[in-house]
């Protein structure tokens, strides 16, 4: 029999998981899973959660709950060598990651993908000590994610995310940064830098439109000191996909990247505070096996290319 653990975050979609916990056990034991949970009590409790689950050499861990519950799950299974499958069941407000891989919005829609659906091996990002699944990133407008109120975001979802962009565009400056990737070097002030590894990140399901999920690269974005005027356009653009045209934005492939300031310029990862420079990012090809969708598997890793 193989065996999976649940780890939900009882707060997540205003708490409706809990009423639905009872049909997900149901359901993935009449598919042949001896199935347990553990509900989070709070900050970093997932991590814990999903290591103590890789000790005990769970086969499945099914992660119920938004970006941050997911975050937290793949920090606890990704220094692991044997690592278990990843499921996950989208409860938060944008679900960027579940989103990218075309996971189901319904809770026994996402379980029944997660039994019925393909495993696929896709990339992680690691920044320093720390790892993310869609986007690493700094710079003072990276800080939206975590600005936005819980209220504003629960009201309107990712239109949140923008509506705190435009708010906050009075108070960003740019920072002089040195980046390093892969033997190139760029030098100079940016409004912000980012290391994406899926297409949905913050509500945008464009901002990185070429992105690969296992092709042991990030796509990295680099935004140059611009007025404000310029970046409230860069910002409009990136709702259409179309912000890499702009002159001020540069977009390369890359695996290995350092990044340093003599200023203080804050780090983002997966769209929560992620200390500050200088970081090391690194792209971990490969290194999550996560239940996808058949659509996905077809369009993502069989055929390798990407169209939106």
């Amino acid at each position: 029999m193989k065996t999976a653990r649940i780890i939900y975050n009882p707060t997540s979609g205003r708490e409706i998981f809990k009423e639905s916990l009872a049909a997900v056990l149901e359901r993935l034991e009449i598919n042949g899973y001896i199935t347990s949970a553990h509900a989070t009590t709070g900050e970093g409790d997932a991590i814990s959660a999903a290591a103590n689950a890789c000790e005990m050499d769970f086969d499945l861990i099914v992660a119920a709950g938004g970006d941050g519950t997911v975050n937290e799950v793949i920090n606890g299974m990704a220094d692991f060598e044997d690592r278990p499958e990843l499921g996950i069941v989208p409860m938060g407000t944008v679900n960027d990651f579940a989103k990218a891989l075309h996971i189901p919005p319904g809770i026994l829609d996402a379980v029944d993908m997660i039994v019925d659906g393909r495993t696929a091996r896709i990339d992680l990002g690691r920044m320093n000590s720390k790892y993310f699944m869609n986007i690493g990133g700094g710079g003072k407008i990276t800080a939206v994610s975590y600005e936005a109120p819980s209220r504003l975001k629960a009201i309107i979802g990712p239109l949140a995310y923008y509506v705190k962009g435009i708010e906050m565009l009075p108070q960003i400056r740019s920072s002089n940064v040195r980046i390093d990737y892969d033997g190139n070097i760029f030098e100079g002030k940016v409004m912000l830098f980012l290391l994406g590894l899926t297409n949905s990140i913050g509500g945008f399901d464009k901002l990185v439109p070429d992105a690969a999920f296992n092709d042991g690269y990030f796509s990295l974005i680099i935004v140059e000191e611009a007025s404000l005027a310029e970046l409230g356009h860069i910002l409009t653009l990136a709702t259409r996909g179309e912000h890499l045209k702009h002159p001020k934005v540069h977009v390369y492939k890359a695996q290995d990247v350092h990044i340093s300031s003599y200023e203080e310029v804050q780090l983002n990862l997966d769209g929560e505070f992620g200390g500050v420079l200088p970081a090391h990012f690194e792209n971990m090809k490969e290194h999550l096996e996560v239940r996808v969708p058949e659509s996905f598997y077809k369009v993502h890793i069989l055929n390798d290319k990407y169209s939106y």
